[in-house]
């Protein structure tokens, strides 16, 4: 029989069926596997961006649905998500706060509404015992969270109201340095040109500690994400708990100041912390590449804003032609390169490598630009699990990344809530060792 004609024996059949090369057989067997250990596992993304219906965004995915809405969980299998009162910079003038306050309220009451009006069996959870007896329900639960203490005015104090209100994770700062701490994104003047100092507070400000010590009382979960490399030291180190970045990746990998050092990570373990890796194109590209800093450049000078930058997208706010705007954010994302799932999971593995499997998770940034080929939106979720396994990672660790290492956190926090008595005895003590 020559090769002509084994071909088409080997067409006919497959066509009909009776005959699947073994390689087919073994990848089937693998993602009935996979899809096995994704319903088994506790699945948690541990911040997305809240969006408010009926307001413009350029975040959500072409169906016009939040990248996290129920539909799209029920669709990935994810079981919890970490929504965010997130405000971007004010005026630090009492309109600026009060305007930040008001955005985080209209926020707060559109999670509400959501739950409100859900027939798909989500819930709003304040604790962890909660949070396992949604899951067991087979429901959807959603945790409350805070970014920008912008939102808390200038009183630490105000924490408490947001945590009556069901938050229980607080990042104290998003671009631009606030009363309570250093951003890791100074702002940057369009009028002027400049940029604020990198540090005005040398990290924390005594508010910013204050607020530490607030937070640790209360057993709310403390998050380290956008805050400067030397505000993020300070938290680790005064807080009584562990704390998480919730949405930020490894800086050994993408040299951008919205990610972690491997000096962070490390204290942020050591203290036992969770670091939780997005899907994020600018938080995931080779920036070991000069050819992509220099494109970087051109096309940000092209569209008239400040070739220099913390993170390639910064500052597209800046530009005021919707066209020239779309161009930028458009050849920004093309000169990042091939970025894909696998970027993102050699970010777990860097990070796993460095302080272990128990101090990594996954924190999307949906619905603020995030979202990569293979890991779009919640619907995709599977396919993490199923590129984590195909990596080498057993179930229990695939369950520690997805949700077990938050819940681990999450439960220590709540049990070393801290009295008056208590945090003045842990002050006496540290001042002592100290």
């Amino acid at each position: 029989m020559n090769l002509k004609t084994t071909m088409k024996v080997l067409l006919t059949l497959l066509a009909t069926g009776f005959f699947v090369p073994a390689v087919a057989d073994d990848e089937s067997e693998f993602i009935e596997h996979a899809r096995a250990v994704h319903a088994r596992v506790f699945t948690l993304d541990a911040h997305a961006d809240i969006e408010i219906p009926g307001k413009p965004s350029m975040y959500v995915g072409a169906d016009g649905l939040s990248k996290v809405s129920p539909e799209k969980m029920d669709q990935g299998g994810l079981d919890a998500v970490v929504m965010a009162l997130a405000v971007g910079p004010k005026p630090r003038t009492a309109d600026g706060y009060a305007a930040a306050k008001t955005i985080a309220e209209e926020k707060l009451l559109a999670v509400k509404t959501l739950i409100a009006n859900d027939s798909n069996g989500i819930r709003l959870v304040t604790d962890s015992d909660q949070l396992l007896a949604t899951i067991a329900d087979g429901d959807k639960a959603i945790i409350l969270s805070l970014q920008n203490a912008l939102i808390l005015g200038t009183e630490s104090a105000a924490v408490d109201y947001f945590f009556d209100q069901g938050v229980r994770m607080f990042a104290l700062t998003h671009m631009g340095h606030n009363d309570f701490a250093d951003s890791s994104r100074p702002l940057f003047n369009a009028a002027t040109g400049a940029r604020e100092p990198t540090g005005e507070h040398g990290g924390l400000s005594k508010k910013g500690m204050a607020a530490v010590q607030r937070l640790n009382a209360l057993g709310a979960v403390i998050d380290i994400s956008q805050l400067s490399t030397e505000a993020a030291l300070q938290v680790i180190e005064s807080s009584v708990a562990p704390v998480v970045a919730s949405h930020s990746n490894a800086r050994a990998l993408t040299d951008v100041s919205r990610n972690l050092s491997d000096i962070e990570i490390r204290r942020l373990a050591a203290g036992g912390g969770v670091i939780h890796v997005a899907p994020f194109a600018g938080y995931l590209f080779d920036s070991q590449d000069p050819s992509i800093d220099t494109a970087l450049r051109a096309i940000r000078r092209e569209a008239g804003i400040d070739e220099d930058y913390l993170y390639p997208f910064e500052l597209y706010w800046e530009i005021n032609d919707p066209a020239v705007k779309t161009k930028f954010l458009r050849s920004a994302r093309d000169l990042l390169g091939p970025i894909s799932l696998s970027t993102m999971l050699d970010h777990i593995d860097h990070i796993v490598g460095l302080v272990g499997i128990d101090h990594v998770g996954i924190g999307t940034d949906f619905n603020h630009g995030s979202g990569i080929p293979g890991y779009i939106d919640a619907s995709e979720s599977f396919n993490v699990t199923a590129g984590l396994l195909r990596r080498g990672y057993s179930e229990a660790e695939v369950e520690k990344i997805w949700g077990g290492n938050f819940l681990r956190v999450w439960k220590a926090v709540e049990g070393r809530r801290t009295t008056d008595e208590t945090l003045t005895i842990w002050q006496q003590q540290k001042a002592a060792v100290n």
